[in-house]
């Protein structure tokens, strides 16, 4: 039984591929980043905590999804952070506040290089959203 938000590794050819579900919008963008960070093997500093602010616009709600993990991706290549807490903002016309709370990466089993919108539909299910993500490696 599938519970009301989540995300598991699907078997992908080549890249890989992660499906996430939620109730709502700001639920599925937690569960996709908790399940990026999960395949990717990322691993959190027990110690000092960072907080950082992120103002996202997108087109869609797709495009926001991508938007969002990109950054998060970034994030980690530049900063040497991931995150473990979101407190979503979303407003009108796609527009996303999330203020991130985590540490600095201790280590990362498998790196992601991208986001990709490879079949990339956010679908309408009885319990909410769900989307699959392939990630380019």
């Amino acid at each position: 039984m599938i519970k009301d938000a989540g995300y598991r590794e699907l078997a992908h050819t080549a890249d890989w591929e992660l499906e996430a579900w939620a109730p709502d919008l700001t639920g599925l963008l937690e569960q996709a980043a908790r399940g990026m960070y999960a395949i990717s093997g990322t691993r959190l500093d027990a110690g000092e905590r960072h907080t950082c602010l992120l103002d996202l616009r997108a087109l869609d709600a797709e495009s926001l999804l991508v938007r969002f993990l990109t950054e998060l991706l970034w994030l980690g290549q530049q900063d040497g952070l991931a995150f473990d807490t979101f407190l979503f903002t979303l407003s009108p016309g796609w527009s996303l506040q999330v203020e991130l709370g985590g540490a600095s990466i201790v280590s990362i089993e498998k790196d992601i290089k991208a986001v990709t919108y490879h079949n990339l539909v956010i679908r309408r299910l009885a319990r909410g959203l769900a989307v699959n993500i392939v990630f380019d490696v």
